[in-house]
């Protein structure tokens, strides 16, 4: 593994995509990406006793099948990766428990899934790992109590409010062997605008995303030119119009028909989600799905995926704080 500029890896030798599943609940099974996904729940309860707890089984059902497309045992998984939006991780570790598997626990917050494709690949070309089984998911009814209001409130949403998607991606990452190849990756910073509106995600993310975007073309000093397609994690409609806004700002070449946004992808515009979806499996079930699959059937051949996050609690927000955004990119190349 090599370090270039900055803040970016380059895997020398570059693990690969073994398997990926991506599971998506009924409100985003009924989106345009439909099609794409693996397993769309009939009940976002999972006949469990609560919302966490049923995330928690999201993450657990959504691994199993990862490792099954692999021909890979829970037991010979030697390092479970990933995070969602509950405290102290809770939907991840509980799942963890359940598989057995070594756990790295993260919190990215929404940026998860691809914070752990970035540190699953180091940890894979460093040769401290065979394999790696990267996770992230988020669930619609934990997320809002935690964050914003109990459910049973029906509190009004302003408009440029996200919605939480309910679902998992999970991608298992080896040493050797074919599929798609994980060639580079890029540590973010955290960028801090001062937006302290908690509804509007996509303001507080974009700099974040433009920041870690820049970096990795920085540091491999290449452009959008140099790929298929440039994926955005969950900036939604109107956080990915600003981050066009900041390119035009900056001088930075962003053909609008290569940048595409998961949470602006995820939901149709009268599903009502407002201004699109936001959430740790947002971009890992859109990844693990409509991107991953699109690579394989040989439609795309480079991508440039990049997850972000708001890195703001309850806590923060009601003392009035800032919301401060972080973003981790991966290269994603086909055979």
């Amino acid at each position: 593994m090599s370090r270039i500029g900055r803040q970016t890896f380059v895997y020398d030798r570059p693990p690969v995509v073994a398997a990926h599943r991506c599971v998506a609940g009924q409100k985003e099974g009924a989106g345009p990406l439909r099609d794409w996904f693996d397993a769309i729940l009939e009940d976002d309860l999972l006949g469990q006793k609560s919302w966490e707890l049923a995330e928690s089984e999201m993450v657990r059902r959504c691994a199993r099948d990862a490792l099954d497309a692999a021909g890979l045992s829970a037991g010979a998984v030697q390092a479970l990766l990933g995070g969602d939006l509950n405290n102290q991780i809770i939907a991840t570790s509980f799942a963890a428990k359940k598989l057995s598997a070594p756990f790295i626990g993260l919190y990215g917050a929404c940026s998860t899934f691809v914070e752990a494709l970035v540190l699953g690949a180091a940890l894979i070309d460093a040769g401290a790992l065979q394999n790696a089984l990267c996770c992230a998911s988020s669930h619609f009814c934990t997320a809002e109590r935690q964050f914003r209001f109990p459910l049973e409130l029906g509190t009004q949403r302003p408009p440029q409010a996200s919605w939480t998607a309910t679902a998992c991606g999970c991608a298992l990452l080896k040493g050797v062997g074919e599929g798609i190849r994980v060639t580079a990756g890029t540590l973010g910073k955290v960028v801090d605008l001062d937006i302290s509106d908690a509804n509007h995600m996509g303001a507080a993310m974009a700099p974040a995303v433009f920041d870690t975007l820049t970096a990795h073309l920085t540091d491999t000093r290449q452009t959008a030119d140099d790929f298929d397609l440039i994926v955005t994690g969950d900036l939604g409609w109107i956080g990915r119009d600003l981050l066009l806004q900041l390119c035009r700002e900056a001088d930075v070449d962003m053909p609008e028909d290569k940048l595409v946004d998961c949470g602006a992808s995820l939901y149709y515009k009268e599903q009502d989600a407002h201004a699109g979806g936001s959430g740790c499996g947002c971009v890992a079930s859109v990844s693990c799905g409509w991107i991953m699959k699109r690579i394989e059937a040989g439609e795309l051949r480079r991508v440039l995926l990049s997850g972000s996050g708001a890195m703001l609690s309850p806590t923060s927000s009601q003392q009035g704080q800032s919301i401060p955004g972080i973003a981790y990119a991966v290269c994603l190349e086909g055979e």
